[in-house]
């Protein structure tokens, strides 16, 4: 391969990854909002009653007015890992918070807020009831307004579920069982019991309400927030900004399995049917901005006499790749685990973390866990860069030898390339054998920075000293003398903040410098001017990313040039960290070295 293919492919992988950091720190700017901002708050909030089947006349049946101005009793939640109450008004599940996460690392930092009621700003709750059918109104069925009354429980626990009761006056008394485990999982079973001299249809339906976007939407390309959907094994994700228009939205119907919901970055809430048969629908209402996710059952009919129930879940909780796989696994929620989003590397993204859990679980932290992960898989590509470094080791042998020939040809470049070329032969040597590092560590690279600024479990994770959450920038500052000056560091996003490098940035733009001084130099002259301030580049640029994956390429750069330097060694060279050569090597007598 001559110098013009080195050159291309060189430049090809260096533009892509300058590239991808300038799309990470400057994504496309967000959409200006059409809509008032303060109408969340003051909204006269309606629910769209949920078309149940073809038998269920839903067509000129009002919609249910959500009052927020009802001071319904509440019933409270109280398991280990959950905190809040449920409204009988409606019965909805409106107000739940996540009681092992806080929304920062100060102390006195209240419980992460998962659901809220109407009225709240930002107002998330899940709401059950019975679309009217043949024989019925819809003032004859429990909907969003309905004052239930506490038929059993007191407290809703793990241990101890609550059962709801509504009468309609008319022949149909309904009841409704919520449950939850020891998670995040919650059992919701509607029973409707007829009474009356009359048979009469309805049909079962579960909504997810959110008013607007959440506050703390972070509208970032790598991450996925808004809908999400499995139907019959088949995950579909739109963001809220995609979300269809009431008027126009379209059924799915489950025949396997399925859930629907929203996601956020740590947390999540979904509706999961109790068996094929539902139909799910996800859908916004644009003019009160409420987007709403729904599962709705088939239509039943019941004659006098007769029973009816129907049975679902919801999970209302943090993304905890464990719990969710026992979900998954134990619980026969449909390919759960894809809620969180793996991205297009997948198929690396899910090994590398499941790698990285059983690691943090052998080790108990996250960071160390991290520099193991970076051993494992450098040992793991150390067959394929073991030929890489050797090749750069000869190279950087050759590198006087191309001087010579560069001086020899002038301004001739075709005469140039043909003498290296020959030498290159000569030697047994392929220049573009450097770049397989390269392009085997950015595909693992992103896959880290995924699983890094995805999953929960690096959120708030300390690590040792003053890195006190692996998902943040290291909070140190050379602007301050690294705490030493009583100064504050910069708010991220501030210009200030690119030159506020903390101590690992330094590290690492250290670690890259060392690294690079290993390879051969290019000959190019531009080519070569970039490569030199490639490290001091990228130490700025990644100042501002995660700690755990700051920490993952120093490892990486450490181990690497480990390496490198012991590789060449081997083959008789003893370079020092400026990339000289401290003595020359002499072929067909490595005594001479002794």
């Amino acid at each position: 391969m001559d110098d013009q293919n080195k050159n291309l492919i060189l430049a090809m992988v260096l533009s892509a990854a300058v590239l991808a950091v300038w799309l990470i720190f400057f994504p496309p700017p967000e959409p200006l909002p059409t809509e008032d901002p303060n109408a969340v708050a003051t909204v006269t909030d309606e629910i769209t009653t949920p078309v149940a089947a073809p038998t269920v006349d839903t067509e000129n049946a009002p919609a249910d007015d959500l009052e927020t101005a009802i001071d319904a009793p509440r019933i409270d939640i109280a398991t280990h890992r959950l905190s809040g109450s449920i409204s009988l008004q409606g019965g909805r599940i409106d107000d739940l918070h996540l009681t092992d996460y806080r929304e920062t690392l100060d102390e006195d930092s209240p419980t992460v807020t998962l659901l809220s009621p109407v009225g709240d700003n930002g107002a998330f709750y899940a709401l059950y009831g019975w679309a009217a059918g043949k024989g019925l109104t819809s003032d004859q069925v429990p909907a969003a307004n309905t004052i239930w009354s506490v038929e059993s429980g007191a407290t809703l626990t793990a241990d101890t579920p609550v059962i709801l009761k509504w009468d309609n006056g008319a022949g149909l008394t309904f009841r409704r069982e919520v449950s939850v485990d020891e998670n995040y999982m919650f059992s919701v079973v509607q029973m409707v019991e007829n009474t009356g001299a009359s048979t009469v249809s309805l049909a079962p339906y579960g909504i997810l309400a959110r008013h607007g976007e959440p506050e703390d939407l972070k509208n970032f390309f790598i991450l996925h927030e808004g809908a999400i959907d499995m139907v019959d094994g088949e995950l579909t994700e739109t963001d809220y900004d995609d979300i269809t228009p009431a008027n126009e939205y379209q059924e799915q119907e489950i025949t396997e399995s399925g859930w629907t919901g929203f996601t956020d970055h740590y947390w999540m809430t979904t509706l999961i049917p109790g068996k094929a048969g539902f139909k799910l629908s996800t859908l916004q209402d644009t003019k009160r901005n409420i987007f709403q996710s729904t599962i709705k059952g088939e239509t039943l009919t019941l004659a006098p006499g007769s029973s009816a129930t129907s049975e679902s879940r919801l999970f209302a909780g943090a993304k905890e790749w464990a719990t969710i796989k026992e979900y998954e696994e134990q619980a026969g929620v449909s390919k759960f685990v894809d809620s969180i989003d793996w991205g297009w590397f997948f198929f690396f993204t899910k090994p590398i973390f499941a790698l990285l859990h059983w690691l943090n679980g052998i080790i108990g932290n996250m960071g160390w866990a991290i520099i193991a992960l970076t051993f494992i898989i450098k040992l793991l590509v150390f067959p394929l860069a073991y030929k890489s470094y050797a090749s750069m080791a000869k190279m950087k042998e050759l590198q006087p030898e191309m001087e010579k020939l560069k001086e020899k040809a002038g301004d001739d470049r075709q005469k140039l390339q043909q003498e290296m070329m020959a030498l290159y032969k000569k030697e047994k040597v392929n220049p573009a054998s450097g770049c397989l590092p390269i392009l085997i560590q950015i595909p693992i690279f992103f896959s880290l920075y995924k699983v890094i600024f995805v999953t929960l479990e690096l959120r708030h994770a300390p690590w040792l000293g003053w890195i006190n959450d692996l998902s943040a920038p290291d909070p140190s500052s050379i602007l301050n003398l690294f705490g030493l000056l009583p100064f504050s560091t910069p708010e991220p996003g501030s210009i200030l903040f690119i030159l506020s490098l903390g101590v690992l940035p330094i590290i690492l733009g250290i670690s890259m410098w060392m690294q690079q001084k290993l390879n051969p130099a290019p000959t190019d002259p531009t080519q070569k001017m970039i490569f030199a301030w490639m490290p001091w580049v990228f130490m700025f640029m990644l100042g501002s990313f995660a700690s755990g994956l700051v920490i993952y390429w120093i490892a990486n750069n450490t181990i690497t040039f480990t390496q490198q330097y012991l590789i060449m060694r081997s083959h008789g060279y003893r370079p020092d960290v400026f990339g000289n050569i401290m003595s020359s090597f002499k072929r067909g007598s490595k005594a001479d070295e002794k």
